[in-house]
């Protein structure tokens, strides 16, 4: 059985968070709160400390290492990379969408190198990607979100996502809510009214 180890200060806090507060989850998840952790076993360890993420790099024991940055462009999970890239043996898994311009895409557009920390890192690992485990809603989950609302906003701004899926969500809330909405720009600004 291969170790297990979150060497992501966000992550290890985000565990603590959701473990805290099991009761506050949608009332339908709360039969699987109880299999929130399955997978906190005594093969898992989460690395707290910098030295500890240092040493684990340096190891070359197998192991499954969880370490997020969701599109790898900042923190521990560099150093993962440039140890693991180089070896055909791993295998790098990507959960989530990884945008355009990011290392994260790069890598899954099977370059033979990639840069980081100003160095060439050569590519020889597996890059494999799992699209079912993002954290960010979809457009149904978004939509059920604001039919919660007890009165429509003013305005509906969408400020996160590719320009396509944007365009056909705010089709979808003006046509199904009636709503208006604005798809914001890069670097857009707007007034908003003052409450109240």
């Amino acid at each position: 059985m291969l170790p297990v180890y979150v060497d992501s200060p966000m992550a290890a806090a985000a565990l603590r968070f959701y473990s805290d507060r099991i009761s506050e989850l949608d009332p339908e998840l709360h039969r699987a709160a109880r299999d929130l952790c399955l997978f906190c076993t005594e093969r898992m360890t989460i690395i707290a400390s910098p030295q500890q993420s240092i040493d684990l790099v340096a190891s070359r024991q197998p192991a499954i290492v969880i370490a997020a940055s969701g599109m790898a462009t900042g923190g521990r999970v560099l150093h993962h990379l440039t140890a693991a890239l180089p070896n055909q043996k791993n295998t790098v898994l990507f959960v989530g969408y990884q945008a355009a311009g990011t290392r994260g895409r790069q890598l899954l557009d099977a370059p033979k190198h990639v840069r980081i920390h100003g160095r060439d890192i050569p590519v020889a690992a597996r890059i494999e990607r799992l699209d079912s485990m993002s954290a960010h809603a979809d457009a149904g989950e978004i939509m059920k979100w604001l039919s919660g609302f007890s009165r429509p906003p003013a305005m509906t701004y969408l400020v996160h996502g590719e320009p396509v899926p944007l365009e056909a969500l705010r089709a979808r809330i003006q046509s199904e809510l009636g709503w208006p909405v604005h798809v914001a720009q890069y670097l857009e600004r707007v007034e908003l009214p003052a409450l109240g």
